[in-house]
Protein backbone atom coordinates (compact mmCIF):
# COMPACT_ATOMS: atom_id res chain seq x y z
CA UNK A 1 0.00 0.00 0.00
CA UNK A 2 1.25 3.48 -0.92
CA UNK A 3 0.38 6.33 1.43
CA UNK A 4 -0.66 9.66 -0.10
CA UNK A 5 -2.09 12.99 1.03
CA UNK A 6 -5.78 13.75 0.71
CA UNK A 7 -5.05 15.43 -2.64
CA UNK A 8 -3.36 12.30 -3.99
CA UNK A 9 0.19 13.62 -3.68
CA UNK A 10 2.94 11.46 -2.16
CA UNK A 11 3.67 11.97 1.52
CA UNK A 12 6.75 14.19 1.99
CA UNK A 13 9.37 12.74 4.34
CA UNK A 14 12.29 15.04 5.10
CA UNK A 15 15.48 14.15 6.97
CA UNK A 16 17.62 16.80 8.65
CA UNK A 17 21.27 15.94 9.28
CA UNK A 18 22.82 17.84 12.18
CA UNK A 19 26.20 16.18 11.75
CA UNK A 20 29.09 17.92 9.98
CA UNK A 21 29.75 14.64 8.16
CA UNK A 22 27.61 13.67 5.17
CA UNK A 23 28.72 10.06 4.88
CA UNK A 24 29.16 8.69 8.37
CA UNK A 25 27.03 7.33 11.20
CA UNK A 26 24.25 9.91 11.51
CA UNK A 27 23.88 10.49 7.77
CA UNK A 28 23.85 6.76 7.09
CA UNK A 29 21.07 6.14 9.60
CA UNK A 30 19.04 9.06 8.21
CA UNK A 31 19.45 7.73 4.69
CA UNK A 32 18.20 4.32 5.81
CA UNK A 33 15.22 5.89 7.58
CA UNK A 34 14.32 7.81 4.42
CA UNK A 35 14.69 4.64 2.38
CA UNK A 36 12.14 3.08 4.70
CA UNK A 37 9.79 6.02 4.19
CA UNK A 38 10.34 5.78 0.45
CA UNK A 39 9.43 2.09 0.52
CA UNK A 40 5.92 3.19 1.55
CA UNK A 41 5.63 5.65 -1.33
CA UNK A 42 6.88 8.79 0.39
CA UNK A 43 8.81 11.46 -1.48
CA UNK A 44 12.05 11.93 0.46
CA UNK A 45 14.67 14.65 0.92
CA UNK A 46 17.80 14.86 3.09
CA UNK A 47 19.06 18.27 4.24
CA UNK A 48 22.58 18.80 5.60
CA UNK A 49 22.52 21.68 8.10
CA UNK A 50 26.27 22.26 7.85
CA UNK A 51 25.77 23.29 4.21
CA UNK A 52 23.61 26.23 5.29
CA UNK A 53 24.38 29.73 6.57
CA UNK A 54 22.01 30.57 9.42
CA UNK A 55 21.69 31.36 13.11
CA UNK A 56 19.44 30.24 15.91
CA UNK A 57 16.46 32.20 17.21
CA UNK A 58 17.27 35.95 17.49
CA UNK A 59 14.39 36.62 19.91
CA UNK A 60 12.67 39.13 17.62
CA UNK A 61 9.23 37.74 18.62
CA UNK A 62 7.79 38.46 15.17
CA UNK A 63 6.31 34.95 15.26
CA UNK A 64 4.34 35.87 18.39
CA UNK A 65 2.73 39.10 17.15
CA UNK A 66 -0.83 37.92 16.50
CA UNK A 67 -1.62 40.69 14.05
CA UNK A 68 1.69 40.37 12.21
CA UNK A 69 2.33 38.65 8.89
CA UNK A 70 4.84 36.30 10.53
CA UNK A 71 2.56 35.05 13.29
CA UNK A 72 3.27 31.36 13.77
CA UNK A 73 6.31 31.25 11.49
CA UNK A 74 9.91 32.40 11.66
CA UNK A 75 10.44 35.87 10.16
CA UNK A 76 14.22 35.58 9.81
CA UNK A 77 15.42 35.29 6.21
CA UNK A 78 18.62 33.28 5.76
CA UNK A 79 19.85 29.90 4.58
CA UNK A 80 17.40 28.07 6.83
CA UNK A 81 14.27 29.81 5.49
CA UNK A 82 13.64 27.50 2.50
CA UNK A 83 14.35 24.46 4.67
CA UNK A 84 11.75 25.48 7.25
CA UNK A 85 9.27 25.98 4.42
CA UNK A 86 9.87 22.46 3.12
CA UNK A 87 9.75 21.00 6.63
CA UNK A 88 6.38 22.71 7.04
CA UNK A 89 5.00 20.73 4.11
CA UNK A 90 6.24 17.38 5.36
CA UNK A 91 4.11 14.66 6.87
CA UNK A 92 7.20 12.92 8.26
CA UNK A 93 10.22 14.66 9.79
CA UNK A 94 13.30 12.68 10.83
CA UNK A 95 16.07 14.56 12.62
CA UNK A 96 19.55 13.26 13.24
CA UNK A 97 22.53 14.45 15.28
CA UNK A 98 25.58 13.11 17.06
CA UNK A 99 25.83 13.86 20.75
CA UNK A 100 28.60 16.36 21.48
CA UNK A 101 29.32 16.96 25.19
CA UNK A 102 25.92 15.64 26.20
CA UNK A 103 23.80 17.49 23.65
CA UNK A 104 23.09 17.78 19.94
CA UNK A 105 25.39 19.79 17.69
CA UNK A 106 25.19 23.58 17.68
CA UNK A 107 23.70 23.58 14.17
CA UNK A 108 20.94 21.18 15.20
CA UNK A 109 20.20 23.19 18.34
CA UNK A 110 19.88 26.39 16.29
CA UNK A 111 17.60 24.59 13.84
CA UNK A 112 15.38 23.33 16.67
CA UNK A 113 15.03 26.86 18.08
CA UNK A 114 13.87 28.15 14.72
CA UNK A 115 11.55 25.17 14.17
CA UNK A 116 9.95 25.00 17.61
CA UNK A 117 9.59 28.56 18.87
CA UNK A 118 7.19 29.94 16.21
CA UNK A 119 4.79 27.04 16.90
CA UNK A 120 5.15 27.12 20.69
CA UNK A 121 2.36 28.96 22.52
CA UNK A 122 2.57 30.88 25.77
CA UNK A 123 -0.76 29.47 26.90
CA UNK A 124 -1.58 27.70 30.16
CA UNK A 125 -0.83 24.88 29.67
CA UNK A 126 1.78 25.41 26.96
CA UNK A 127 0.75 24.24 23.54
CA UNK A 128 1.29 24.30 19.80
CA UNK A 129 -0.18 26.18 16.85
CA UNK A 130 -0.21 23.04 14.73
CA UNK A 131 -3.63 21.93 13.56
CA UNK A 132 -2.40 18.39 12.93
CA UNK A 133 0.09 15.87 14.22
CA UNK A 134 3.32 15.36 12.30
CA UNK A 135 5.05 12.00 12.46
CA UNK A 136 8.55 12.70 13.73
CA UNK A 137 11.63 10.88 14.94
CA UNK A 138 15.08 11.76 16.24
CA UNK A 139 18.13 9.62 15.53
CA UNK A 140 21.11 10.09 17.86
CA UNK A 141 24.61 8.71 17.40
CA UNK A 142 26.86 8.45 20.45
CA UNK A 143 30.49 7.49 20.85
CA UNK A 144 29.55 6.46 24.37
CA UNK A 145 28.06 3.12 25.30
CA UNK A 146 24.47 2.99 26.56
CA UNK A 147 25.73 2.60 30.13
CA UNK A 148 28.14 5.54 29.82
CA UNK A 149 25.42 7.72 28.29
CA UNK A 150 23.13 7.05 31.23
CA UNK A 151 25.89 7.71 33.77
CA UNK A 152 26.55 11.08 32.10
CA UNK A 153 22.80 11.90 31.94
CA UNK A 154 22.70 12.11 28.16
CA UNK A 155 19.36 10.31 28.39
CA UNK A 156 17.83 13.31 30.16
CA UNK A 157 18.62 15.61 27.23
CA UNK A 158 17.23 13.06 24.79
CA UNK A 159 14.03 12.64 26.83
CA UNK A 160 13.56 16.42 27.11
CA UNK A 161 13.82 16.84 23.33
CA UNK A 162 11.38 14.00 22.79
CA UNK A 163 8.83 15.67 25.10
CA UNK A 164 9.20 18.96 23.20
CA UNK A 165 8.66 17.23 19.88
CA UNK A 166 5.60 15.47 21.22
CA UNK A 167 4.14 18.70 22.59
CA UNK A 168 4.85 20.91 19.58
CA UNK A 169 4.71 18.50 16.63
CA UNK A 170 2.36 15.92 18.10
CA UNK A 171 4.45 12.75 18.15
CA UNK A 172 8.02 11.53 18.35
CA UNK A 173 10.10 8.38 18.23
CA UNK A 174 13.73 8.07 19.30
CA UNK A 175 16.51 5.84 18.01
CA UNK A 176 19.94 5.85 19.67
CA UNK A 177 22.98 4.25 18.09
CA UNK A 178 25.58 3.75 20.84
CA UNK A 179 29.33 3.14 20.85
CA UNK A 180 29.68 4.30 17.26
CA UNK A 181 32.87 4.10 15.24
CA UNK A 182 34.16 7.68 15.32
CA UNK A 183 37.43 7.50 13.38
CA UNK A 184 38.13 5.80 10.09
CA UNK A 185 41.57 4.81 11.39
CA UNK A 186 42.05 4.71 15.17
CA UNK A 187 45.81 4.25 14.76
CA UNK A 188 46.11 7.81 13.45
CA UNK A 189 44.50 9.56 16.44
CA UNK A 190 45.41 9.83 20.09
CA UNK A 191 42.39 8.32 21.85
CA UNK A 192 43.62 5.75 24.37
CA UNK A 193 40.26 5.59 26.15
CA UNK A 194 38.83 3.61 23.23
CA UNK A 195 39.38 -0.03 22.36
CA UNK A 196 39.68 -0.08 18.55
CA UNK A 197 38.88 -3.79 18.35
CA UNK A 198 35.71 -3.37 20.39
CA UNK A 199 34.72 -0.35 18.30
CA UNK A 200 35.24 -2.35 15.10
CA UNK A 201 33.17 -5.21 16.51
CA UNK A 202 30.25 -2.89 17.30
CA UNK A 203 30.57 -1.30 13.87
CA UNK A 204 30.41 -4.69 12.17
CA UNK A 205 27.77 -6.35 14.34
CA UNK A 206 25.55 -3.70 15.93
CA UNK A 207 25.50 -0.74 13.53
CA UNK A 208 23.88 -2.79 10.72
CA UNK A 209 21.09 -3.67 13.17
CA UNK A 210 20.64 0.03 13.97
CA UNK A 211 20.41 0.71 10.23
CA UNK A 212 17.61 -1.82 9.92
CA UNK A 213 15.85 -0.23 12.89
CA UNK A 214 16.11 3.14 11.14
CA UNK A 215 14.63 1.68 7.93
CA UNK A 216 11.72 0.13 9.84
CA UNK A 217 11.11 3.35 11.74
CA UNK A 218 10.95 5.41 8.54
CA UNK A 219 8.47 2.99 7.00
CA UNK A 220 6.34 2.92 10.16
CA UNK A 221 6.16 6.72 10.36
CA UNK A 222 4.60 6.89 6.90
CA UNK A 223 2.17 4.04 7.62
CA UNK A 224 0.96 5.82 10.76
CA UNK A 225 -0.09 8.92 8.86
CA UNK A 226 -3.74 9.69 8.30
CA UNK A 227 -4.62 10.51 4.66
CA UNK A 228 -5.60 14.11 5.37
CA UNK A 229 -2.26 15.89 5.70
CA UNK A 230 -2.36 19.67 5.78
CA UNK A 231 0.53 22.16 5.81
CA UNK A 232 1.32 23.99 9.03
CA UNK A 233 1.54 27.77 9.66
CA UNK A 234 5.17 27.98 8.55
CA UNK A 235 4.13 26.73 5.12
CA UNK A 236 1.13 29.02 4.88
CA UNK A 237 -1.16 26.44 6.41
CA UNK A 238 -3.94 26.31 8.98
CA UNK A 239 -3.65 27.25 12.65
CA UNK A 240 -5.57 25.45 15.34
CA UNK A 241 -8.78 26.90 16.79
CA UNK A 242 -7.00 28.52 19.76
CA UNK A 243 -4.69 30.39 17.44
CA UNK A 244 -7.58 31.50 15.23
CA UNK A 245 -9.27 33.06 18.24
CA UNK A 246 -6.24 35.27 19.06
Amino acid sequence: MKYETKGGRPVKAIGVNGSPRKKWNTATLLERALEGAGSQGAKTELVHLYDLDYKGCISCFACKKKTGKSYGKCAVKDGLTPVLKEVGKAGVIILGSPIYFGSVTGEMRSFLERLFFPLFTYTDPRGSLLSRKVRTAFIYTLGATKEMAKERHFDKHIAATERLMQMILGSSKTLCSYDTYQFEDYSKVYAPCFDPEQKAKVRAEVFPIDCEKAFSMGARLVRELRPNIQPWPGAGGILNDAAKDN
